[in-house]
């Protein structure tokens, strides 16, 4: 069995339950204070310590969780959802105008750092879960378009491709029918990239501000409010930091083993 595949499964699988058992028990509650307990390093009685409002970090900890994962999830389900059919539409009328068109704005999309056209469209829209997930899923449909685009027109020539054309299918019906459960396993694979990279973006918008609010626990804005006390809590730092690198490091190991055992030319090379 790949060793990334599993290391990868298990970060995951302990973020995404992390997360569900936030929706029904937590240590603490997040929005209560306990100003005399602030500042306090990890202990038994708070296993990570606690923040400069006397909240116990691992019960935010756990409920962004929640956040980081939702907005990223439902992000990488919209790029998914309108990139992989512009893909498809692009890849079947090849050097047509619609295919220019599709490209073009793809490169458009492409010339501007993700970040900031995340950061632009929050500051229009406003801060927010809601506005983060638009700005995250924006940028991920032209990925998923020029993915699916490139692996899709490697098929056009295949002899069965071919053959359904014969038969009188419609390249609609053949892009979905044929095309796209060919191309399928490298989305799958692309989507957990996407997906660490929507986790960075909504804790980059968190931090300045702009993903979740307050009093929604988002661990962007946990590092953001422990910038000014690092000297004095340490741990409020470096918590939701290593909870944002070990998920974003299992995110990509889980895509990294995926995309091993699902790809055929990887599978005969080890053979």
């Amino acid at each position: 069995m790949n060793r990334n595949l599993i290391l990868g499964a298990v970060l995951s699988s302990l973020v995404v339950l992390a997360a569900l058992v936030s929706f029904v028990w937590t240590p603490y509650d997040v929005t209560a204070m306990d100003i005399p307990a602030k500042l306090k390093p990890p202990s038994a009685a708070h296993w990570f310590g606690t923040d400069h409002f006397g909240r116990d970090m691992f019960s935010m900890i756990m409920v962004g969780a929640r956040t980081s994962i939702a907005v990223a999830l439902v992000a990488v389900g919209i790029g998914m959802a309108l990139g992989i059919p512009l893909g498809l539409m692009a890849a079947a009328r090849k050097d047509s105008w619609l295919d220019e068109l599709i490209m073009r704005g793809n490169d458009l999309v492409f010339a501007f750092p993700s970040l900031v056209i995340a950061i632009l469209i929050t500051a229009i829209l406003g801060p927010g879960a809601v506005n983060a997930i638009i700005a995250i899923g924006i940028f991920n449909i032209p990925v998923f378009a020029r993915i699916t685009r490139g692996a899709a027109l490697s098929l056009w020539e295949r002899e069965f491709i071919m053959a359904a054309r014969v038969a009188g299918k419609s390249q609609t019906r053949i892009s979905f029918e044929h095309i796209l459960p060919n191309v399928l396993n490298l989305l799958i694979v692309q989507g957990t990239i996407q997906f660490s990279l929507g986790i960075l973006a909504e804790a980059g918008l968190s931090y300045v501000g702009l993903g979740a609010q307050p009093p929604v626990p988002s661990w962007g804005r946990m590092l953001a409010d422990a910038q000014t006390m690092v000297s004095l809590a340490p741990h409020m730092a470096l918590i939701p930091g290593l909870a944002i690198v070990l998920t974003v490091l299992g995110l990509n190991l889980l895509g990294d083993g995926l995309r091993d055992l699902l790809d055929p030319r990887l599978r005969v090379r080890r053979s």
